[in-house]
């Protein structure tokens, strides 16, 4: 049983998908990105600026590109996959390799959520807390809180890595609590505003009028959805959660125990952070920012 698993847009750095851009396979879906979007992304991944690859409107298609050609370099090599997840944006790459979306919508859809995103007035923030579990860091994260200022858990990446997204002083109340509770570490994100959260609320009715009106088609393989962390093969469950994502958590601890039975799991794109993510809960995953581990890769034998 072989798991992929995709990144999302705070895995962006310059140089990223470089490998993959000297692969044949991978250097025509990024082509085809870049004649799709409304922005190439190549040039700004091989070279920045930084503040412009960071920027949500770009960052999100930019990962995108990478992680579908890798996506395109595993299927070259007869690599597919039996359950899907994808962290954030990850999701619709996650949905393309499951078969819902052929990777021309899934670049156009992503296209529409970054720029729905990005156009949000800059309101909030979002803080990674370490070393406190998630139900901790959600009450902290209601203390914070005000009127008007709201305060959430926006991803629980691993049992002791949590993220919360909200309204900046809101966020700022959260590093003080936080520290006096004893987190290990406080990590303020470089974000353009408070993803997962309530602040993106502005954004849904758009962004659910732009999901329902693509076409997509039943996964071949199980997905499963952040906002759910549990495998469906159901294609409105899937699309309603894809929906709901904007504002809800991502549930990636769950996800990952829900990926615990595959024998292989596989980061696809130019990432090692979901790797490191699993390697926290006790799971092996290939990262295929090391070209040698695609090499490596066969699908296994089934069982007699």
């Amino acid at each position: 049983m072989i798991g992929f698993v995709f990144p999302g847009q705070g895995t962006v750095r310059i140089g990223m998908g470089g490998w993959l851009r000297r692969d044949p396979v991978g250097a025509a879906v990024v082509a085809r990105a870049d004649a799709l979007l409304p922005e190439p992304v190549s040039e700004l991944c091989a070279r920045g600026p930084l503040d412009r690859l960071v920027d949500t409107l770009h960052a999100q298609p930019a990962v995108t590109a990478c992680n579908l050609a890798a996506l395109a370099v595993l299927r070259e090599r007869g690599v597919e996959p039996d359950v899907v997840a994808g962290h954030s944006v990850g999701e619709i790459s996650a949905l393309c390799a499951a078969g819902v979306l052929d990777a021309d919508t899934a670049l156009r859809l992503v296209a529409v959520r970054a720029r729905l995103m990005a156009d949000l007035p800059d309101t909030g923030g979002m803080t990674a807390v370490l070393g406190l579990t998630p139900q901790r860091v959600e009450e902290l994260a209601a203390e914070a809180a005000g009127p008007g200022e709201p305060l959430v858990v926006g991803l629980e990446n691993a049992p002791d890595h949590t993220v919360v997204s909200g309204a900046t002083a809101a966020v700022d109340r959260l590093v003080e609590l936080a520290g006096a509770a004893g987190a290990r570490k406080v990590v303020p994100l470089k974000v353009s505003n408070a993803f997962h959260s309530p602040l993106m609320a502005g954004a849904l009715d758009a962004w659910a009028e732009a999901v329902r009106a693509t076409p997509m088609h039943s996964p071949r393989v199980p997905v499963i959805p952040n906002a759910t962390g549990e495998p469906t093969t159901d294609l409105p469950t899937i699309v309603d959660a894809l929906i709901t994502q904007l504002t809800e958590r991502v549930r990636w601890t769950a996800t990952m125990r829900a990926l615990a039975e595959a024998e292989t799991l596989v980061e696809v794109g130019d990432s090692k952070v979901l790797a490191g993510l699993l390697r926290g809960v006790g799971s092996s995953c290939v990262s295929m920012a090391d070209p040698a581990a695609v090499r490596r890769l066969r699908r296994p034998e089934p069982a007699a």
